[in-house]
């Protein structure tokens, strides 16, 4: 009788002891993985109910998507998934499962998806690094396999793959079971909330036929349900892939805040770009479009005078519209300043022509004026001869054609010299795309983010290509170059007769510079070739010698093209300035 009774007591001890040693499970050292460190035992046991799902009598289903998930572990080390989902009508579930997960600080496990099959209203699309799965309104199943869920961890192995991830809206339930080929499996956890996030899920439990099943409720867009299930060594073939990423690779990852700063970069660089073809074609057009006469001549009760649009001078018309310093701009200014009584031009025999002094530089003239009448007439020299400037193997131009650019610019007409690209802008560029430089490296070493470094620095390259493209003619000179066009227009029409016969000469001699350089002095000679010089009481031009005895211009009209064409020489050859044009 006490033996029996001995027996009874040690049974009842053996079966109080039995659930908290098949709750001790086998563990094992953790090798790379693709979450949170899990502990070797979990801290806290969730209460495990009697079933999964909502097929409990008296238990209503949940309003809104609901999701199942079959995981099987095949012998070659695959994963077979079969997702379930149904959506509520009119409504659609989309799933971006990502196949490239942070293992560590230093390396990514990588996984692979193969045959994708896709049955009622689901699709699957393979995109780069993620398995994007798509759910319209009703009932789809998606089924594929995947490759690299299988890893080795000292003595055991372990089976690992987010049984729901990526989901754009939220998803009400989420059931799922895993077997493998053996069912010794241990131990078994699971994760679920945002990625990083060590909570648990609502349930994860080994079954008594060696199943398991997990449950999640309240899946939030974004989160993801991570399963890891021990399993005994040589349970199937170790597929796990790792990559390693290194410094440069987190540095220069691509996350939202790297990529709202180069959604910004585009839309600067877009509404750049329209900017620049703008102004261009604004540019384009100031060449071509129609503009009506301009009024240069100004009255004064019965007196008559020229006046050049917006005071441009001889010198300056060339720049502006071609933006070059030419041979005959430099022409023109030595005619005009005959004309403005600072040069005497004579003919002389030989033929050749003689350039002397009138009067002395003032404050009156441009900087590009005064290095012209330097240029031609040197400290010491009075008068030269075309030839002897000649025989003495040219000029140096420099002076003049730095001066003419820096003179377009002085007057508004260009916001930077035409003969360079560089402007402010320019600097500016240089500045933004240094210091996206400094940035990016900053970045690259501390806090990662490096990308909004090049975002900054590709910020700078556009602004500086766009200083480039921009033209430097600006809204003043467009206008200036409708004017001269209106200049062109008068000195193709005016007649001598229209002019009273005191100013004639005036008039002739002031317009005579922009005839030259804007290529119309044929014309213009032959317009006013019967006017007497001496009309005004002195025989012969005012400002050209040689002539003094002729009662009218028409001698003037064949002699003064070929002191052009002399001086065109003189500087063409002194081969600093660009060709007549």
């Amino acid at each position: 009788m006490l033996r029996k009774l001995g027996l009874v007591v040690a049974a009842g001890v053996l079966a109080a002891a039995g659930p908290a040693a098949a709750a001790a499970g086998p563990t094992g050292p953790t090798g790379p993985t693709a979450g949170p460190p899990l502990p070797a035992q979990p801290s806290e046991q969730v209460k495990k109910p009697q079933l999964l799902g909502s097929d409990v009598p008296g238990v209503q289903a949940p309003d809104g998507a609901i999701a199942d998930v079959a995981l099987k572990l095949l012998r070659d080390g695959s994963l077979s998934v079969t997702e379930k989902v149904t959506v509520p009508g009119g409504q659609q579930l989309v799933s971006r499962v990502p196949l490239r997960v942070s293992a560590g600080d230093d390396q990514d496990r990588v996984f692979a998806v193969r045959d994708v099959k896709t049955e009622g209203a689901a699709t699957g699309q393979l995109t780069g690094d993620q398995l994007v799965l798509t759910f319209a309104g009703g009932s789809g199943s998606v089924t594929y396999l995947v490759d690299g869920v299988v890893a080795d961890q000292g003595g055991r192995q372990q089976a690992r793959w987010q049984a729901a991830s990526g989901f754009d809206g939220p998803v009400a339930k989420l059931t799922a079971s895993f077997i493998a080929p053996s069912p010794e499996l241990s131990p078994v956890d699971c994760f679920a909330g945002p990625i990083g996030s060590s909570r648990r899920c609502t349930l994860s439990e080994l079954d008594h036929t060696g199943v398991v099943r997990l449950e999640q409720n309240d899946v939030q867009p974004g989160d993801r349900v991570d399963l890891l299930v021990g399993l005994p060594v040589n349970t199937a073939p170790a597929t796990a892939r790792f990559a390693g990423i290194g410094l440069l690779a987190n540095a220069f990852a691509l996350t939202p805040l790297t990529g709202v700063a180069f959604a910004v970069l585009l839309v600067l660089l877009v509404v750049a770009a329209v900017f620049v073809v703008r102004r261009r074609k604004q540019d384009a057009g100031a060449l071509t479009a129609a503009t009506g006469p301009v009024e240069v001549l100004l009255r004064d009760g019965e007196r008559v005078y020229f006046a050049s649009p917006d005071g441009v001078l001889p010198g300056q018309v060339g720049t502006v519209i071609d933006e070059t310093v030419d041979v005959v701009d430099i022409s023109a200014t030595v005619v005009d300043l005959a004309v403005r009584n600072y040069l005497w031009l004579a003919e002389v025999p030989g033929p050749d022509w003689q350039l002397a002094r009138r009067n002395p530089p003032d404050e009156h003239l441009h900087d590009f004026e005064r290095a012209v009448y330097e240029t031609l007439l040197p400290a010491g020299t009075d008068a030269v001869l075309v030839s002897q400037l000649r025989a003495r193997g040219g000029l140096d131009l420099r002076r003049i054609s730095d001066a003419m650019y820096a003179d377009v610019v002085t007057k508004r007409w260009f916001s930077r010299r035409p003969d360079t690209a560089r402007s402010r802008l320019t600097w500016l560029g240089a500045g933004i795309f240094a210091l996206g430089l400094v940035v990016t490296a900053i970045l690259t070493f501390t806090v990662g983010y490096a990308l909004l470094g090049v975002a900054v620095a590709l910020a700078g390259l556009g602004v500086a290509a766009a200083a480039v493209l921009l033209p430097s003619r600006t809204a003043r000179g467009r206008v200036l170059v409708g004017q001269v066009r209106g200049l062109l227009h008068y000195l193709h029409h005016a007649k001598a007769e229209d002019i009273p016969p005191g100013d004639r000469e005036m008039v002739f001699s002031r317009s005579l510079p922009y005839a030259v350089v804007l290529g119309d002095t044929e014309r213009w000679l032959g317009a006013f070739a019967a006017l007497n010089p001496a009309s005004d009481g002195t025989a012969g031009l005012y400002w050209y010698g040689g002539m003094e005895a002729d009662s009218d211009l028409r001698r003037f009209g064949t002699h003064f093209p070929s002191f052009l064409t002399a001086l065109d020489g003189l500087l063409t050859e002194s081969g600093r300035a660009t060709s007549p044009r």
